[in-house]
């Protein structure tokens, strides 16, 4: 791709600018995908970006709640973004225990791999936090 203009890196900032408020930092994978595009599909990707922020901090639930629920779903579809709603749950003022019984919750419906994906996600979390 080529470099970016002014305009593209203000709306990339502008962009992620929930992820910094909700996580502390941008994952990578996520920048990757915001740069893109909003090189080649500026529409889509803030109609994106919109929608996601809005179903995951829905006026009906705190973000506290909204982010243990996202870090079980994903550790019942073992992914390994798991890691990046605990850290939002973290900061949102969930603590271990709490992560910890959502990840049995997911244990009893996911089984050991979820278990086991959680100890990863949790210890990766707690090192982004510091």
């Amino acid at each position: 791709m080529s470099t970016l203009n002014e305009s593209e890196q203000k709306k990339i900032e502008a962009l992620e600018a929930n992820y910094h408020h909700v996580l502390g930092f941008v994952p990578d994978r996520i920048h990757s995908r915001i740069t893109l595009g909003v090189q080649t599909a500026p529409e889509m990707t803030e109609g994106v970006e919109k929608l996601r922020a809005q179903l995951l901090e829905p006026a009906a639930l705190d973000l506290k709640t909204s982010q243990l629920m996202a870090f079980g779903m994903l550790l019942m579809n073992l992914s390994q973004a798991a890691e990046n709603h605990a850290v939002a749950a973290l900061r949102a003022g969930a603590s271990v225990e709490e992560l910890q019984a959502v990840a049995g919750i997911a244990f009893v419906f996911r089984g050991i791999p979820a278990i086991n994906l959680s100890g990863d996600a949790i210890a990766g979390a707690l090192k982004k936090i510091g």
